[in-house]
């Protein structure tokens, strides 16, 4: 995927900037109703942006998917990975579409996923690129130390993640719901996603 930016992004239903952070929910409106799945502004969605295999923290993932699933957020995971983590989620669809899907694995796609998510987790440091336009598109990440990554601070009101420090399912977990909780304050939500944005190098950003 190119570095792209959603201000420059026509495919998506409204183009947002950091400055304009708040246009993103009509993004995630549309994502919800091509989705199939009843819009609702306060329910979070999270997204899943590289798919999963063991060597991306597979492992780590199935471990901390029986909390996820008791959590209030819907789960959106990109259509690429390991052939076992994907009967898991086609089975999870199933029996959950109302609050899980799995979306093709194509830049469009994934695009419209980024401008509708309000947060990504990642369960390894490998996925740089898929990191870095995540960031880009307001996407808060939930996810281990990385050298872009500042750790959202309530107090000081810094940061533009969730980090945990050491994969393990307690503090993946954690991290997670840490970041749950911040979710219900939009305006501290809105200062995260507008630190994300504006914490990528913009070195190349394309209209397309």
């Amino acid at each position: 995927m190119s570095a792209l930016s959603p201000a420059y992004d026509n495919k998506i239903v409204r183009k947002y900037s950091a400055r304009t952070i708040e246009h993103k929910a009509e993004n995630k409106a549309a994502l919800a109703e091509e989705l199939g799945w009843i819009f609702e502004p306060r329910q979070p969605i999270l997204c899943l942006p590289c798919g999963l295999t063991d060597e991306l923290g597979g492992e780590l993932f199935h471990q901390v998917l029986p909390g996820i699933l008791e959590l209030p957020v819907n789960i959106i995971v990109r259509g690429r990975g390991s052939k076992k983590y994907g009967e898991l989620f086609t089975s999870l669809t199933k029996n959950m579409k109302h609050r899980v899907a799995i979306i093709q694995d194509d830049e469009i796609h994934l695009r419209k996923m980024l401008a509708g998510s309000d947060m990504a987790i990642f369960f390894s440091d490998k996925e740089e690129e898929e990191f870095e336009n995540a960031l880009r598109y307001g996407v808060v990440p939930i996810t281990p130390p990385r050298d872009t990554v500042e750790n959202y601070n309530p107090v000081q009101e810094i940061g533009n993640s969730f980090v945990y420090e050491n994969p393990t399912p307690w503090l993946c977990f954690a991290s997670l719901v840490r970041a749950l909780e911040t979710f219900k304050f939009p305006y501290d939500w809105r200062t995260i996603e507008r630190h994300a944005m504006e914490s990528v190098d913009r070195r190349t950003v394309i209209q397309v």
